[in-house]
């Protein structure tokens, strides 16, 4: 999930460190986001009990629009990435920086924790430990792959277009297919993906599918990279013209 985009085309500032407020946005987006992914997922299991369609359905219509709110309010403020590997991909397309990238990554896995555990709480459910949900079987982890490169892939073809006022309900959307077109319900995010091991619910993921989750997610984060920064640029290059790269995705 997801997961998870950048901020608006500005100035390049090379190797900067993030600011507190960037952390801050950083962090409480990704708290929201998973407060958000798991806190809906309890409720339709509550909602619609004995229906897991249903219960997808509803958790996926609540973090699709969940998400597209969080892009619009916390991206003039950090990028809104709330995914380690939006930021990588970020900082590999010559975004932000790789400082950030590396300064981001621990606050938005701190985040997910967070959030997943608040979500438990707003709802009462015991902490019985982790969760007990095993999803590391080949097509899952393919679709992690796929899921994920298509996320990179929107959000990067978007932003290095000039188009990221698109970004928001553009992710949105693609997050909320994603549950349905993908055979893992598009987690996306190794950030949320740590989060959800929490949370022994309908979200939950067991802490033995977290790493080949994150691996997967890695794989195809890389992938949409390449393609989005190889398609922009081929896209926007007629014989003769400046193939330079684009500004940094940065709100500075």
């Amino acid at each position: 999930m997801s997961a998870m985009a950048a901020g608006a085309p500005a100035r390049k500032v090379p190797g900067r460190a993030a600011s507190p407020r960037e952390l801050a946005g950083e962090f409480l987006g990704s708290l929201l986001l998973a407060a958000i992914v798991v806190g809906s997922g309890i409720m339709a299991q509550r909602l619609s009990p004995g229906d897991t369609g249903l219960q997808l359905l509803e958790n996926a219509f609540a973090t699709a629009l969940g998400l597209g709110v969080l892009i619009v309010v916390f991206q003039p403020i950090s990028g809104a990435h709330f995914n380690p590997v939006v930021s990588l991909a970020d900082a590999a397309l010559g975004g932000r920086g790789w400082r950030i990238a590396a300064a981001y990554v621990p606050v938005q896995v701190g985040g997910c924790i967070a959030g997943a555990l608040l979500a438990d709480a707003m709802f009462a459910v015991p902490r019985a430990g982790w969760s007990t949900t095993h999803r590391a079987e080949p097509g899952l982890l393919l679709a992690e792959a796929v899921a994920t490169a298509g996320l990179v892939l929107v959000i990067f073809t978007l932003v290095r277009s000039g188009r990221a006022a698109l970004v928001a309900p553009s992710v949105g959307a693609y997050i909320g297919a994603a549950y349905f077109f993908t055979a893992s319900t598009s987690f996306a995010n190794p950030a949320i993906t740590i989060g959800r091991m929490f949370s022994d619910t309908f979200a939950g993921i067991a802490p033995a599918s977290v790493l080949p989750f994150v691996a997967a997610q890695l794989v195809g984060g890389a992938v949409g990279a390449l393609l989005a920064g190889w398609l922009v640029r081929a896209a926007a290059a007629p014989a003769g013209a400046d193939v330079s790269p684009p500004e940094a995705m940065s709100t500075r």
